[in-house]
């Protein structure tokens, strides 16, 4: 049963033109003043938020874009801000990109925020899938099998530190403490100071894949998972897979059970209306993750389209009303929603957490108007409850 009311905001900046004939997703670079502007824009979003009653703003760690599409690289310190000018909103690390960070120093930030928000912020890990990031600071990605290795260690590591006084870690990758003396004795353990006080810490990974190696490591964990939309969501396959992966493990889940359903969504008075005016936004999304392969269906030609003005059509690139139909994009009324909504409660009813995202694109002035007509009018039907 829904009960609980998120959002995923990755840090896009507002942008001067949107759609397939707007500026080539390549081709957009922005002054440091306007990417400065995310943190503005950030804090407005968590404060309407927090004012109509929503659980959970999830933020995206990203690094480098100059293009202006996801522009937080320190979700943590976001989040201490947040929860101080905010009373009730949890922020979320939607994801922090573990293979990018030494393991014990992201542990150490996410305990700090824990500490300083009073336990609003929520932890989230992921693997990543921006080359320029990734290999940038550090980590692998064009080599999958070594960004899964050592995303599972990092991960085995941080929870030993989370949820034991002493520990110590001897792995592919890492041996911690390493073995050097230290103030007259041979270092064997350590202590992550200071560990978070709410314990034991909720712990959060998207699912991609649904593959079973994946899946078994996230239920091993008790890692909650969030599921994008799309045909194979609509169909269960990621849904029943974590819930598969559960029994394999002996632990009973309902079908969604600790599990998070996210939805593109914008709302008119009219379908007709809503679809005009998430086109454009639809299509500035399709120019930024096409390429990254986030865009399930397209040809190499049409990923070579979109990375060029107009001519869509003509190529064949899917339309919006094509992933309405898949169910990962929503466009209608606020009634609409609610059905929509009432369907996933039947086919999941373990699910507690939807995600209404305003797509990568969305105007601030647009995103609020959007969160708030969803909190009037859409929130109650399950709120009430």
């Amino acid at each position: 049963m829904i009960t609980k009311f998120t959002t995923v905001y990755a840090g896009h900046v507002d942008l001067p033109d949107r759609g397939q004939d707007a500026t080539p997703a390549n081709e957009r670079r922005y002054s440091n003043e306007h990417l400065a502007s995310v943190f503005e824009k950030t804090e407005a979003i968590a404060k309407c938020m927090d004012r109509y009653g929503y659980d959970i703003l999830w933020l995206a760690e990203h690094h480098f874009q100059h293009e202006g599409y996801e522009c937080l690289p320190n979700i943590l310190m976001v989040a201490v801000h947040l929860a101080h000018v905010t009373k009730n909103l949890k922020i979320g690390c939607g994801f922090n990109i573990t293979p990018m960070w030494h393991p014990l120093r992201l542990a150490e930030d996410y305990a700090t925020a824990d500490i300083l928000t009073q336990g609003r912020t929520v932890f989230g890990v992921g693997r990543g899938y921006h080359t320029r990031e990734v290999e940038t600071l550090g980590g692998p990605l064009l080599d999958q099998n070594a960004n899964r290795e050592i995303f599972e260690e990092a991960v085995e590591i941080m929870l030993k530190a989370f949820n034991n006084e002493r520990f110590s870690h001897h792995g592919k990758y890492y041996t911690l403490p390493p073995n050097v003396p230290y103030r007259g004795y041979e270092l064997k353990e350590l202590t992550l100071v200071p560990r978070p006080i709410h314990r034991p810490v909720e712990c959060w990974q998207p699912i991609v894949s649904a593959s079973p190696r994946a899946l078994d490591f996230m239920v091993r964990h008790d890692i909650k998972g969030a599921v994008g939309g799309g045909a194979a969501t609509m169909q269960g396959g990621p849904i029943i897979a974590y819930q598969q992966a559960a029994e394999r493990a002996g632990k009973h889940w309902q079908l969604g059970e600790n599990l998070q359903l996210g939805l593109h969504f914008h709302l008119a008075r009219t379908q007709e209306q809503a679809i005009r005016e998430i086109k454009p936004i639809y299509e500035e999304h399709v120019k930024m993750f096409a390429p990254l392969g986030f865009v399930p269906g397209l040809t190499p030609e049409q990923i070579q389209a979109v990375a060029r003005r107009g001519g869509w059509d003509a190529a064949g690139v899917p339309t919006v009303e094509h992933f309405m139909k898949l169910g990962s994009w929503f466009a209608g009324t606020p009634q609409q929603l609610i059905e929509l909504l009432k369907g996933f409660e039947e086919r999941y009813p373990g699910m507690e957490h939807i995600s209404l995202s305003s797509p990568l694109g969305t105007p601030q002035a647009t995103m609020l108007e959007q969160f708030q007509w969803v909190a009037e009018e859409v929130m109650p039907a399950f709120r009430r409850r």
